[in-house]
Parts: structure tokens; sequence; C-alpha cells
């Protein structure tokens, strides 16, 4: 059977009433599947949320996190401060956090180490801009990210990652790699992954797309062999959306 992950992402929305209100929303929705469901929201949310979803199912995590335990880091959180709250996922390397607050390749395979020892899943992204796509230099961009993010990762740890495949020309810009695209680098991320460690963890892996997917194009997307859920941006901040993209994984179950 496929697996699947369908990950909202919050981005900066949402006060934490309207967290909790949104978690009863899609508690009501009696999920299938719901523990192939997660919600990442901002880190001021992060405690009523998931006492909101407590028995749901319903998975949670955070947008990012620093590296260090702890240390003169003003504004920063730590891994054991989300061990705390029990999260289960955090997004690392978001392109958002790449172009605008500095993260860098080194930082992402801090993170990915940390949270991997503190038994919380990754969501490593990876992607492309416009301008190197219309290059055709797509695949050399992901695979030098992808070698410099597992950098020196015991392949015991590997699996552990989750990556999301998320061009950036298609982030809340209401654009959408075709699923022939989507799957095409998909396919190629699980590839690279195969070639630096083996196959069978690249198959063990899931892969997620990432780009403006919404109800009326999960089911395309979903259905190619590769791609294993999505990291949903703005249709993951109503229930009823995201209910319809994890409703649309599961009848390809």
């Amino acid at each position: 059977m496929k697996k699947f992950l369908i990950a909202g992402n919050w981005k900066m929305h949402k006060t934490t009433a309207e967290a909790v209100s949104f978690a009863e929303e899609i508690k009501a929705k009696n999920l299938e599947n719901a523990e192939d469901v997660a919600v990442l929201a901002p880190f001021t949310q992060l405690s009523e949320l998931g006492k909101a979803l407590a028995g749901s199912g319903i998975k949670f995590g955070a947008q990012n996190v620093h590296f260090e335990p702890s240390g003169a880091f003003t504004g920063e959180i730590s891994v054991p401060m989300l061990e705390e709250i029990g999260v289960d996922y955090c997004i690392v390397g978001h392109s958002e956090r790449r172009e605008y607050f500095g993260e860098t390749d080194k930082t992402v395979n801090l993170k990915l180490k940390a949270l991997i020892a503190a038994g919380i899943t990754p969501i490593l992204c990876v992607g492309e801009s416009l301008e190197v796509r219309e290059a055709q230099g797509e695949q050399t961009f992901v695979a030098s990210q992808l070698i410099a993010d597992f950098e020196a990762m015991p392949i015991s740890d590997v699996a552990k990652v989750v990556i999301a495949y998320e061009p950036i020309w298609a982030i809340g810009t209401g654009k959408t790699a075709t699923p022939d695209q989507a799957e095409e680098m998909c396919a190629f991320i699980r590839g690279v992954m195969g070639g630096m460690y083996s196959n069978e963890v690249a198959d063990q892996m899931l892969i997620l797309y990432g780009g403006s997917m919404k109800p009326s194009n999960a089911a395309d997307l979903l259905s190619k062999p590769d791609i294993n859920g999505g990291l949903i941006g703005g249709a993951s901040l109503k229930a009823d959306d995201l209910a319809a993209i994890a409703d649309a994984a599961n009848a390809l179950k």
C-alpha cells in the first residue's frame, strides 16, 4: 500500500484561538487514516494546537527550529522546546527561510541531525527557482541541495527524513507544476537518494510535492507513483480543503 503524508503549512497565519477552532473542525471530519495528516503551525499556537488535536490521530509540527539546544540566539526556538510540546514534525529549509532568513544547506544539515536525534521527523524542502528551471538546471540544482543537506548523515537515519519538492516558482503563485513535471522531479529525487545511499532506503522515503496543491488538482498529483503526499500552503488554512486533499489520498490507497 502506498504511504501518504498530507501536511498543511500554515506559514504566518491564524491566531491560537483560530488554530484551536480549526482543530475542532478538522476533527469533526473523522478523517480516514488521520495519522497521515499533519498541521505545521506558528510556534505560538503549537502547545494549544497539540492539546486540541490530542486523540484525533492528526499530527502537528513546527515550521522551523534552531540546531543548537540552547544559547544566545534571540528569537529562536530549540529542539528541546519542541520536544517538550510533543511535536511530530518540523519543516527544515523552506524556500522562504532560505530566501528571507539566511537558511543555508549547512544549517539545514545541522537541523536535520538535531531533529532526528530527538525523534522529531524533519520535512526537508528542496526546489528550484523559475530562473533555474528556464535554464534547464533544476536537476543539478536539487541534487546539489540533497548532497549538501544529507552530508555525513548515517544511512540508518536517512529514511527518517521526509523530502518535500517545492518548485519556488509554484509557491503561493497559483502556478502548479503539471503532474508529469512533479512526478519527474520526485522520481529524480528518489533516484538521487538511491545513488547516495541505496534503492531500498530511497523506496522507504516519503517524497511530497509542494506548490499550490489544492482539492482540484490533488488526485492527479497524488496518483503519481513517486509522490507520497503534499506540503500544502494556502489550501491547508480551511479544514474543508485540507480534508478534501486527505480524502483524495485515501481514495488512492
